[in-house]
């Protein structure tokens, strides 16, 4: 069969139909399109809206945190390096305090926005929130209970913060630790302690804290004299060496009042004890007392009263002489009735019964 009868008996394609269902489709998607290009349009114009609401609101809002955190430490920056700066205001102490409730405050803001915006923009695609809500619910309950401990932490350094229980250079008693604090965070503070070590502490573990550079300190003495003394040259020669001391600096700053001769506070038979107070600066009550006890003791020398202290204790690595160490061990064979005595007696000769 030749090539022209083959292309005259094959089928000949039909261009009107395939043409007409096309135009149809199109149609079709068309008016699918003019349907609904509204709905797409007030959709899109309204995720735009809460979006540009979103971002602009939490702009605002983290601006004027900002600025207020800055006022705070322009304030305490004001007063720095004067007398009422040094005593009542710890600028690094401030800025920590204000940067990290500032941090919180930003984190929550921010959180608590663009949470809410991406709910909204949910909303406008139709979605279903109800098991996306259930499901978060449900997953916050379990993240809660397997980090319940960081939880704690956080909180419990959150509330520390606003309270300001401590805060950086102040020597507190954590219980687990004590020391200086370093640093303060939202989970661990950190804390310097007497010889040197750095005490990483969780906040939640904290369970009280003693703040010892808070309001004021008490420095004490005691001054320990012969009984035969006479109390009031006694009294004469501490009173005259403390107003000494509280007239120099910087003993005049860190005395916050008038070094105080409480009277006796122990009698013996061979030593009396003298009370000594004062009130000091917060944190300096160690130094106000050694320099107290350093001029007791010239004033005292110089009035003729010796001081006196309890009995030495013996050098490293020597003991006692013990009393009973020339005494012999009690003898079993001092008792005529002990057995070991009656073992040692002679065996007495035995009688002849055949005599």
């Amino acid at each position: 069969m030749s090539l022209s009868a083959l292309l005259a008996a094959a089928p000949s394609p039909e261009p009107v139909g395939s043409l007409g269902e096309a135009a149809e489709q199109a149609g079709n998607a068309a008016g699918w399109v003019e349907e609904n290009w509204s709905t797409w349009l007030s959709t899109g114009l309204r995720i735009l809206l809460i979006v540009a609401v979103a971002i602009t609101l939490r702009y605002l809002i983290r601006r004027a945190l900002t600025n207020l955190i800055d006022r705070m430490n322009r304030s305490a920056q004001a007063v720095e390096g004067t007398a009422l700066g040094g005593l009542l205001v710890n600028a690094e102490r401030r800025r920590q305090r204000s940067e990290a409730i500032g941090s919180v405050l930003r984190s929550v803001a921010s959180f608590l926005i663009m949470g809410t915006a991406a709910l909204m923009v949910l909303g406008a695609f139709k979605i279903n929130l109800a098991p996306l809500l259930a499901s978060a619910g449900v997953a916050g309950v379990a993240l809660g209970f397997g980090a319940r401990n960081l939880v704690t932490d956080f909180l419990s350094g959150v509330f520390m913060i606003l309270e300001d229980q401590y805060g950086v250079g102040d020597t507190v008693d954590a219980g687990v630790a004590s020391g200086e604090v370093i640093e303060v965070g939202l989970r661990v503070t950190k804390l310097r302690g007497d010889n040197g070590e750095i005490w990483y502490v969780r906040n939640g573990e904290v369970k009280r804290i003693g703040n010892l550079s808070q309001g004021w300190s008490t420095a004490g003495v005691d001054v320990t004299v012969r009984p035969t003394e006479d109390l009031e040259r006694v009294r004469r020669a501490i009173t005259t060496a403390a107003d000494a001391m509280s007239k120099e600096d910087p003993w005049s700053e860190r005395l916050w009042g008038p070094v105080e001769v409480l009277g006796l506070d122990a009698v013996l038979l061979d030593s009396m004890t003298v009370r000594v107070t004062a009130k000091t600066m917060p944190g300096k009550s160690i130094g106000v007392e050694r320099e107290l006890r350093w001029r007791i003791k010239q004033a005292l020398e110089e009035a003729g009263i010796r001081m006196i202290g309890p009995a030495p204790l013996p050098a490293d690595g020597e003991s006692a002489a013990d009393p009973t160490a020339a005494m012999a061990a009690p003898s079993a064979y001092a008792s005529a009735t002990s057995p070991q005595s009656l073992a040692t007696n002679p065996i007495p000769p035995s009688t002849n019964l055949n005599k």
